[in-house]
This record gives C-alpha cells, structure tokens and sequence, in this order.
C-alpha cells in the first residue's frame, strides 16, 4: 500500500471525525448563541425602555445608608509577601469603617503568621485566625476555621455581622465594595462582583486569556444566567453572603459552612443558597466620578461606565503549568463534582445552566482537536493552492453538502464567538487588549485542554472526584507604591529620634501589659518624655503637633462634634473655619478613612493634628462623659501660691497623667483591640454614657468598671500631691 492510500484512508477517517466535530461545535454554538441573544436583547431593551425614563443610581446614594458591620475572610496558606501587602492596603483604602477582616493561617506556616502579625499589630480591625489542622488543607476548611473565629469574635464584642465577604489574598478590592455590599447585604443572600485581571506584558497570552475569558463571563454570561434562571455563580472572590445565607449553611452541614472535600466550595454554595430559595444577585455597578469623567478619552476604546464597574482586580497565573493546575481545580471542581453533588432541579432554567457549566468536559477537548483537525485540513489546502500538479485530497470532502452547511453554520459562530469577545474585552481594556483577545483564544483553548486531560486523569487515578486533593496557586500581588507606603512603628520612630534605645524598646514590648499602648507604657514609666512621644506620633501621622488647652476649648467647637464621635475616635474640635472646615485635635493617628468618616458625618472637611498626652482625654472627660466635671484646679489649696510657669508645669504633668478609662477595661477585662473598637462603633449614635452603654451591652460587669474606676484613680496623679511636690522643690 503506497503512501498515498495510507494517506487517503487518513482523510477518510478524518472525515467522519471532522462530522462528530462539526455537530458538537454546531450544538456548543447554538447555546453560545443564544446567551449572546438574549444578552443583547436585554440590553437594547433596557437601553431604550428604561435607562432613558430612569436616571441611572448615583452612587453618592450608596452613604445614605448606615454601616452594618461586615467580615472579610481571607484564607492564607504559605501566602507570605502577599496577604500582609493586601489585608494593609484593604485597611487603608476602603471607604467604610465597620468591617473586619480575619485571615486564616496555619500553624506550621510561621512566616504567613508573623505577616498577618504585622498587619493586626498596626489595623485593630485585622485579624489572625490560625487553623485547627496543618496546612495545606484545603481552602473550605480555612473559610470554615476563619467562620468558627467570626462567631467567637461575635460573641466577645456583643454583635452580628451583617454580611460574610470571600476574598483571597492577592485581590485589590475596590473602595467602594463595602458601601455596595452594605447597600444590598439586607435584601440580597448572595452578591457577586466583576473579576477584572491585571495585565501584565502584552505577549503573555497565559495571564493574558483570563482576562478574556472573565472580561467575557462577567460582562455578559453571568449576568444573562442571572436574568434567566436568578442563580449567580460564586467566583469566589468578590462574593458577599448575608447572615441569613451562612446561617442557612451552618444548620444545613451540621455547623460546617463550607464543604471541605469541595474544590469549588465558591460555586457550590451559590447552587445551595438558591436551591433554599433565597436571593443571588449579580451587580455591575459603575462609580464615574468627575475626575473618571476627565480621564476618559473616548479613543481608548474603554466605555466610560463599564470600566468603571466596581470589581476585584487581580493577577492571575501567568505560566502554562499553574494555568494548567488552576483550570484542572475548576473542571474537577464544576464538572466532576458538580455532577456528583448537585443533582438536576425542577427548573428547566437551572439545568439549563447546570449544562453549560458541565459542558465544558467536553468542548474543551472537541475546541482543541478541532484546532488540530482544521490545521491539517488548512495545511493541505496551502499545498494544493501552491503546488502546479496536486493531488486533489480535500475532494473528499467536496461532494459533502451537508458537511458543508454544518462547516459554514460553525464558521459563522466562531466569527461571532471573535467579535463578542473583542466588544467586552475591549468595553474594559481598550483596543489593544480587544485585538490581543483574538490570537489569544486559540492559546486559550490549548490551556484548556490540557487542564481537561489533567481533571479527567486526577478523577480516574483517584476513582472518585471528592477525592482528588487542593492544589494551591501561588499568588502575586500588585506593587502599588504610594497607596500602601508603610507607617512606621512608634517604637522605631523614638529610636531614630535618640528617646530610646532598642534594648528599652524590646524590654517594654516584652513588659507591657496587654491591651495598653506603647507610647502610654513608655511616658508611665518614665522612659520617654511627653515631647518626644507627641513628636513620634506627629511624624507617625505625618501631621503637626500642637499644645492645647483642654479646658478651654468654646462651646460652638463642642457641638460640633458628637459624643459618639468623640469617643469613637478620641478627637475634639479646636478650630473651624468655613474655607478650611474642622480643625481635630487627637492623641493618636488617624487614617484616611476615618477622616474621610469624620468629614461625611460633619458635612465639610476635616484636618487634625497631634496633641500632647492626657489633653483629648481630659476634654472627653469633661464635654463627653455625661457626668458634671469641674476644672480639676478649682478650689484646689496653694495652688495659687506657684507661679506661673509652675502653674503651667504642674498642670501639664496633672494632664499627662490622665488614663483612659477604656484603655484600662481594655488592660483589665482583657479586651482586646479589635473588640473594643467594634463596641465603639455601635456606640457612636447610642445616647447612653459610654460606661452605661458597656453595662447595657454586658461587655463589662458592675464589679469590672468599679474595679477599673480604682485602677484608674491610683494611676492618675493627685493634683495636690504635685503642687506639694513642686513647692517643696522650692524651698
């Protein structure tokens, strides 16, 4: 048999294979098609029915509604280098005050631990969870760790949560994600954001086709599914489950939340939370500020709203083999185990999409032998076309109309498959990423199907797809220089000022008592001056420092700032100005949040600098606690008999002695940081005294702050005591 027979029976059997091929690519097309009608459908609708009798929502609105308080879980295994640089700049740029975040470690992944360590040492509202078992163990068992430690939190501040967030530890989050979730967290069970990828150089086709294929899944796939069938699919960031959602989840699994033998717990949990019939919602939400406004040039290609959609940005794997690893996660994840979990439903809308998830154990594998099979079929056309005397091979295939139709039909979807990913890729990123998209589909298809061939040979080499065990992904994160330049230490920062040594600086962080601060544990033993702590703490802040005369502040300045908002952040107003607005006054730092907190609620803008020790404290004790206070110097014998600048002196050591009552709970009734400042948060707008509101929420006992009321009397300095003491020193 001569090469050409040989060659000729190849065709043949190519032939038949180029059938089976065609109809499924036809079938996989048609579903494609339809998602793509049904999206645009919608869309003109909603573009010429509604929007033009609608304004679209502000999102100024998005502040009118109070701060629930919010928890982000951030699972964390070998994440050093990463999760530190995303849980500080989360803490520094969200624009919201009531959440936390809890990140789950590991006990033998000491350098993650001393990471996170880092960043609850500096953000009271960060917090280290460490697991029950060693790492590595899969990402469910950490969410349901990182759960457990919610709960006990919970428990110890007197409050609930209203909204349970998912987020790993290399996302960027937006600094409105909060306010949205908080916007919807009452009325919606599960809230999903856009994915948005970084790009990295534009020849990297590996990171660069997750772009288009979530540029793709969430601007037009997610959202049609969510139209149809009112299910949204986990994507295991971004995602935000109500109380009502966990709560569900926690009587469902017998106290276990997520399931742990689930390498897709995300997408499984989205399935479960509608199958109880709760609400799921996917939310495309433009912010276009003026300046986004200004930056926009409409020959980027970017639409202005859509890529100003609140997401989560982040890397992805930019490497064939951890694609590979990752993708394989997903298909063992939603196609295996998905099957094997998730029987089909009564609604002949959720199967459908149940389908297409499904689906994709096959079309990964027909789109790349359809890529090889086509090939070859191209590459002799070529030979044909250029040879003076071919052989004519691709005759075989030309008295084959049907085949012809079905090549046809499939070519049409392949062109539409080209120009739906081109539009939103492009609506995002711009024309480059737009063009890049089309090159990088076939790549795309590659990744696929070896991701495929390694789901299906974990399943069978395992016998059962719930065993195949987690596969990590190592993360990156962004360099974003200015959004997350460090904060020095206070400690570091009186070495460099020459008020101590490192060896005093090691000895009180190993001596000082727990939940008292390192500047008060130094000034109380005489270990730095008043001067040089408002110093470190003014260039901590990067703000100046002030003197003032706490006694003497006027009436219109105290009104202006509330109780709760005094207390809350241990501020009181010395100055204001119309042009200028509020001038605050505090011992501590202040964070842009807390600032930009502190301005909403006063309606203008707000400045601070640092006072010396004592000074707020003594104005809160006197404008804020409730309770009738007297200028401590009244009445007070010989008091009159020193001069002025002993006066002035005696007084000043009397106002740097001053002890925070709350400080001294905290110390005390071993409290730590995080809980109180939740507890201050629910006393901002609370008209009780702040000791009446401890009471009330039985976060202390009577026999606890009386206990604490003694503390703070013997740590305080007697005013007459020190004038004694400064007339004796007269003499």
């Amino acid at each position: 048999m001569s090469w050409i027979d040989i060659f000729v029976t190849y065709l043949f059997s190519l032939k038949y294979l180029v059938y089976g091929l065609a109809i499924i690519l036809l079938i996989s097309g048609i579903d494609d098609f339809f998602i793509d009608i049904c999206y645009w459908t919608r869309h003109f609708y909603r573009k010429f029915f509604v929007y033009d009798k609608h304004e679209f929502h502000d999102y100024e609105c998005l502040y009118d509604a109070p701060e629930k308080p919010l928890a982000i879980m951030v699972p964390a295994w070998q994440e050093h280098g990463v999760v530190g640089p995303m849980a500080e700049l989360a803490a520094k740029t969200l624009d919201y005050e009531n959440y936390h975040i809890f990140v789950g470690t590991y006990p033998n992944d000491p350098q993650t631990q001393e990471e996170v360590d880092q960043v609850c040492a500096r953000f009271p509202n960060v917090h280290k969870v460490v697991c029950a078992r060693p790492g590595p163990t899969s990402k469910a068992d950490c969410l349901n760790n990182i759960v457990a430690a919610i709960f006990l939190f919970e428990a110890q501040a007197k409050f609930e949560f209203a909204g349970f967030i998912l987020h790993d530890s290399e996302d960027v989050v937006s600094t409105m994600e909060l306010r949205l979730y908080n916007h919807l967290v009452n009325r919606k069970d599960l809230i999903q954001l856009p994915v948005y990828p970084y790009t990295r150089k534009w020849t990297d086709f590996t990171s660069g086709h997750y772009i288009d294929e979530f540029s793709e899944l969430h601007g037009k796939d997610v959202p049609v599914r969510e139209a149809i069938a009112g299910q949204v699919p986990s994507a295991g960031v971004g995602t935000c489950f109500s109380r009502r959602a966990i709560s569900m989840l926690l009587r469902e699994g017998d106290g276990i939340a997520f399931d742990i033998q689930s390498l897709t717990e995300d997408y499984d949990i989205g399935i479960r939370i509608k199958e109880h019939g709760m609400e799921e919602i996917f939310v495309r939400y433009p912010v276009v500020t003026p300046e986004h406004e200004k930056a926009h040039s409409i020959w980027s290609g970017k639409n202005l709203r859509e890529s100003s959609v609140i997401c989560i940005r982040e890397y992805f794997p930019d490497t064939f083999n951890t694609a590979v690893r990752q993708k394989s996660r997903w298909i063992v994840g939603i196609v295996f185990q998905g099957m094997k979990n998730h029987a089909w439903s009564k609604s002949w809308s959720m199967n459908y999409f149940l389908c297409r998830d499904r689906k994709g154990g096959i079309t990964n594998l027909v789109g790349f032998i359809a890529v090889l099979v086509f090939t070859q079929l191209g590459l002799i056309w070529l030979v044909q076309s250029l040879s003076d005397d071919p052989y004519h091979f691709l005759s075989i295939y030309g008295d084959e109309p049907w085949l012809s139709i079905l090549l046809k039909i499939n070519a049409f979807f392949l062109i539409n498959r080209i120009i739906q990913r081109f539009i939103f890729v492009k609506a995002y990123y711009g024309w480059m990423q737009g063009f890049l998209s089309i090159p990088r589909m076939v790549w795309g298809n590659i990744v696929n199907f070896f991701a495929n061939i390694r789901a299906l040979r974990q399943v069978i080499e395992m016998g059962d797809a719930r065993r195949v065990a987690w596969d990590k992904t190592t993360h990156d994160f962004p360099h974003l220089d200015d959004e997350r330049s460090a904060r020095k230490a206070i400690g570091q920062i009186l070495i460099d000022l020459g008020a101590i040594t490192e060896i005093q600086l090691d000895k009180a962080l190993k001596d000082k008592p727990r939940g008292q601060r390192l500047g008060r544990y130094l000034l109380n033993n005489q270990l730095v001056t008043s001067e040089s702590l408002v110093k470190a703490v003014a260039e901590q802040a990067e703000v100046g420092y002030q003197n003032i005369e706490p006694l003497n502040i006027s009436a219109g300045l105290i009104t202006l700032i509330s109780k709760g908002l005094a207390w809350r952040y241990g501020i009181v107003a010395v100055n204001y100005k119309s042009e200028q607005g509020v001038m605050l006054a505090s011992e501590e730092y202040l964070s842009p949040v807390s600032l930009a907190a502190i301005s909403r609620q006063l309606k203008c803008q707000v400045s601070y600098i640092i006072t010396y020790p004592g000074q707020v404290q003594i104005a809160l004790k006197a404008y804020y606690s409730g309770e009738t206070f007297t200028d401590p110097r009244v009445g007070v014998e010989r008091f009159e008999l020193l001069d002025k600048n002993m006066q002035q002196q005696v007084w000043a050591q009397y106002v740097e002695g001053q002890w925070s009552l709350l400080e001294i709970l905290s110390e005390y009734c071993n409290i730590s940081p995080q809980v109180m400042n939740q507890i201050l948060i629910g006393y901002e707008k609370n008209p009780l005294t702040l000791t009446d509101y401890l009471l009330d929420k039985e976060v202390i006992s009577v026999e606890q702050l009386d206990t604490a009321i003694v503390i703070q009397a013997k740590r305080e300095p007697n005013l007459a005591h020190l004038i004694t003491g400064a007339l004796n020193a007269c003499v």
